[in-house]
């Protein structure tokens, strides 16, 4: 940890897909700010949850859960809410970015995959700005990519899926403005998480990527997650309806 941001200290934060990949080092981060943190996933979570709570004494509430459920998914951020008073900081971190081409995409699998990533942001959303109206304000981060900036061929359903959550996030940001809610995006680059290391990552592909990125370091899930606290603190309580890249330097925005 580099930096306290010493608001969250307390916060009840909700976190999806909290369990694995950048989700699981999101949770901790927030645990080691001293937030309440309860997160939802589909497979069992169990051992992590015993494994936070060892190292910190503290365990996060973990409540398993398919997102594509919206009343499953309401259901679990109402749970959440019970345990660690309203739901203040939501991240919208779970996704698939399965690789598929355009002329084997039916109706079906379009679905799921806007579904897993688009559909569940914002009925998330929807849930969590209930309780931060009454709480006096909140801060949504929602988790995009840089694929679709890179106009990235190989995942066209989930690149539209990230595009949109850039224009929801922006709308959100100026409909609850006046009622004090933040929704903020990151666009991570291509952060070597064991599933993509698993599944997509090879030497050439890697070398390629490097190549595009100014700083030549590979990301990990660790490097996301100042990125999200800050958004997340009232460090960042001015900025709204933007998108924080954080990819080595692959691509420019402004």
């Amino acid at each position: 940890m580099s930096a306290t941001f010493h608001d969250l200290k307390g916060k009840s934060v909700f976190i999806t897909g909290g369990g694995s990949g950048i989700g699981a080092f999101l949770t901790e981060g927030f645990l080691l700010q001293g937030a309440k943190v309860a997160f939802v996933g589909r497979s069992d979570a169990t051992e992590f949850c015993d494994e936070m709570e060892e190292k910190y004494g503290v365990r996060p509430l973990f409540i398993q859960c398919d997102i594509t459920d919206i009343p499953a998914l309401k259901a679990a951020m109402q749970q959440a809410a019970e345990a660690h008073g309203a739901i203040t900081a939501l991240v919208n971190n779970a996704a698939n970015d399965k690789r598929h081409e355009t002329l084997d995409v039916d109706e079906e699998f379009w679905d799921w995959s806007q579904s897993i990533n688009l559909k569940a942001y914002f009925f998330a959303c929807q849930e969590a700005v209930k309780g931060m109206k009454e709480a006096g304000g909140g801060s949504i981060i929602n988790f995009t990519s840089i694929s679709y900036m890179m106009g990235n061929a190989g995942y066209p359903a989930y690149t539209t899926a990230n595009s949109g959550i850039n224009g929801m996030t922006r709308s959100l940001a100026r409909e609850f403005g006046p009622d004090k809610i933040r929704l903020n995006a990151i666009a991570p680059g291509w952060v070597l998480t064991d599933k993509q290391k698993e599944l997509w990552v090879t030497p050439e592909a890697l070398e390629e990527h490097l190549g595009r990125q100014c700083l030549k370091d590979t990301l990990g899930p660790e490097d996301i997650v100042g990125a999200t606290l800050f958004l997340a603190s009232d460090s960042s309580k001015m900025m709204t309806g933007q998108a924080m890249v954080v990819d080595g330097g692959v691509v420019v925005t402004g």
